[in-house]
């Protein structure tokens, strides 16, 4: 047994680990409840399974790349960062990508991860061309939107429940450079920031980061991004770096209301000096992965990455409600992510759908738990619902007055006889 825990280091929980080294070697009992694992990077107890969590990191291998047309097909447990490190030198990048390279390509196609480009180009579940599951001991099967295509799309966003993702075969984004042309707006509330999102909805790249702790005349102060990849001849070179790496957890004291407030307020006003300047990419989609294990700064005691989405009609009105309810109770959110969404697609528990979505960290902590639930309750009253990969404390009340399609997911899996396949989240929220 292995004490494991998702990126935000809450909960841990003693799980039987077994990391095969070929799709062969996955195997399992047929009574016996597992889940897949890539790299740990959803947030919560997605990826967990006391029985057995059964870690895809060696499936790791290219299996076919059409460089003309821009389709490849890999194994599941390869991750963003190994990718990359390929396609962009060869002038293709992924058509989604969430705010880590850290993750698998498996994790992506369960998360169905959306990135700043959503209100444009979809998740990732729009760019897929089909999957092969491992559904059982003894079966593999094969589906896309045209083949068992009520799979295909229950596996899309289906955190793991349908089965062990070993192949995926999708659509790569063309770029003829890693660099990104940027602007950035300082906007003095949240009303002007939201709007700043309908007046660039024809921008590639549009995300905005929200000053939760600001008050009054600056209520929801921001810092707006868009970015376009910039247009270039010749060789696109590739060389990540890193700044940084957190060798221990910070004590919990460090980030507290008015640490975090000083940092909210010099971010803010130091963006006001560079609203427009080339970046490279990494700088760009994945900032924090230039400091290792970031998520260490929380502390011993982890922290909850909490996300909702809430209609477009309106989400002003809501999201104005949560920022005011975290506002007033000092439990300040470090890292406060606001972008828009366009209509999703038929995943049956994918998150993403047409309105704006706003995530925020928080340190584990009495406090913290009674305001996400009291958080809860907003994002219910507007017609929200919260993402999956993030969460790790949910009430299975919550969660099945949330727009998922529970229902739907359980028919297919008994259409299938599909019945290994469960997370301590799955099980906590009541989904199987």
């Amino acid at each position: 047994m292995l004490k494991i825990s998702g990126w935000g280091n809450y909960p841990k929980i003693n799980c039987k680990v077994e990391i095969p080294s070929s799709e062969n070697e996955i195997k399992f009992n047929e009574n016996e409840k597992i889940i897949s694992r890539g790299l740990g990077r959803s947030y919560g107890d997605s990826s967990l399974q006391t029985n057995k969590t059964i870690i895809t990191k060696n499936l790791n291998q290219i299996i076919s790349f059409d460089e003309e047309l821009g389709v490849i097909c890999v194994q599941s447990g390869i991750s963003s960062d190994e990718l990359l490190k390929i396609l962009i030198p060869k002038g293709w990048f992924l058509p989604v990508s969430p705010g880590t390279k850290f993750v698998t390509l498996g994790g992506m196609v369960a998360s169905d991860v959306h990135g700043k480009n959503h209100h444009l180009e979809g998740s990732f579940g729009d760019h897929l061309i089909s999957l092969k599951i491992k559904i059982s001991n003894s079966e593999v099967m094969y589906c896309s939107d045209d083949f068992n295509s009520d799979l295909f799309w229950a596996t899309i966003g289906g955190m793991g429940l349908t089965g062990i993702i070993t192949e995926i075969k999708f659509k790569l984004k063309k770029i003829s450079s890693y660099k990104i042309n940027q602007e950035v707006t300082v906007t003095q509330n949240l009303e002007e920031v939201m709007s700043l999102f309908e007046k660039y909805k024809n921008s590639t790249y549009t995300v905005a980061w929200i000053d939760c702790l600001s008050k009054g005349s600056s209520f929801g102060r921001s810092v707006f991004f868009k970015g376009e990849h910039k247009l270039s001849q010749g060789k696109i070179s590739y060389n990540p770096k890193y700044i940084l790496r957190i060798p221990f957890f910070f004590p919990s004291w460090i980030l507290n209301y008015f640490s975090i407030k000083l940092f909210n307020y010099f971010y803010f006003y130091s963006n006001k000096f560079f609203t427009k300047k080339e970046v490279d990419g990494d700088s760009f989609f994945y900032p924090l992965d230039k400091i290792s294990h970031w998520n260490k700064i929380y502390g011993k005691n982890g922290f909850i990455q909490y996300q909702f989405l809430v209609p477009k009609k309106g989400s002003l009105e809501a999201i104005r409600e949560v920022l005011e309810k975290v506002t007033h109770s000092k439990e300040a959110s470090f890292l406060s992510v606001l972008k828009l969404f366009k209509k999703g697609n038929k995943g049956l528990l994918s998150f993403p759908d047409e309105g704006f979505t706003l995530a925020m960290d928080f340190q584990v902590n009495e406090k913290t738990f009674r305001l996400l639930s009291e958080l809860d309750k907003i994002v219910m009253k507007h017609s929200g619902k919260v993402y999956l990969a993030k969460d790790s404390r949910l009430s299975k009340d919550s969660f099945s007055l949330m727009n998922y399609d529970a229902d739907g997911l359980r028919n297919i899996l008994n259409k299938y006889n599909i019945k290994n396949f469960h997370s301590e989240q799955s099980e906590r929220l009541n989904i199987l």
